[in-house]
């Protein structure tokens, strides 16, 4: 990671000159950068669900996951913002983290078979194969994939 002497953080520490571990500017940068000069911004729930997307996408899971915990804390009922803090979870191996997750999620939404699949997949991810079974069942049935049911 590039050092940089020139350092400006909004007003929840985001560093605007950051750069990725291969050099490039952060995905997130120029979202947050149209801020810059606003006297008493502070960021929404949906700023924050939008620079958590595009780190979601450029794969910088930990950073999204770190900004999507925020927003779930104001908007705690949104099954969207749980999957896709679960998934940004489970791609920066918080796999516990990501498990409790997907565990409100299919109390809430019993029939949202990607959670199913993700659950079953974080399962299999911490060595637990027989209590991964029944959920990826579940998401086999609910994809409509029964061969695999």
């Amino acid at each position: 990671m590039r050092d940089n002497d020139f350092a400006v953080h909004d007003s929840t520490g985001y560093d605007f000159n950051a750069y990725q571990p291969n050099g490039e500017v952060a995905a997130d940068r120029w979202v947050t950068a149209t801020h810059l000069f606003d006297a008493g911004h502070v960021d929404t729930a949906a700023d924050k669900w939008d620079r958590a997307q595009l780190l979601f996408e450029a794969r910088d899971y930990v950073k999204a996951a770190q900004l999507l915990a925020e927003v779930v804390e104001e908007v705690p009922f949104q099954t969207d913002l749980f999957l896709l803090l679960a998934r940004a979870y489970f791609h920066s191996a918080q796999l516990g983290k990501a498990e409790a997750r997907l565990r409100v999620i299919v109390d809430r939404d019993p029939v949202e078979h990607y959670a199913h699949l993700l659950l079953g997949r974080t399962l299999e991810r911490q060595g637990r194969p027989e209590e991964a079974a029944p959920w990826l069942r579940l998401a086999a049935a609910f994809g409509g994939d029964l061969a695999e049911v």
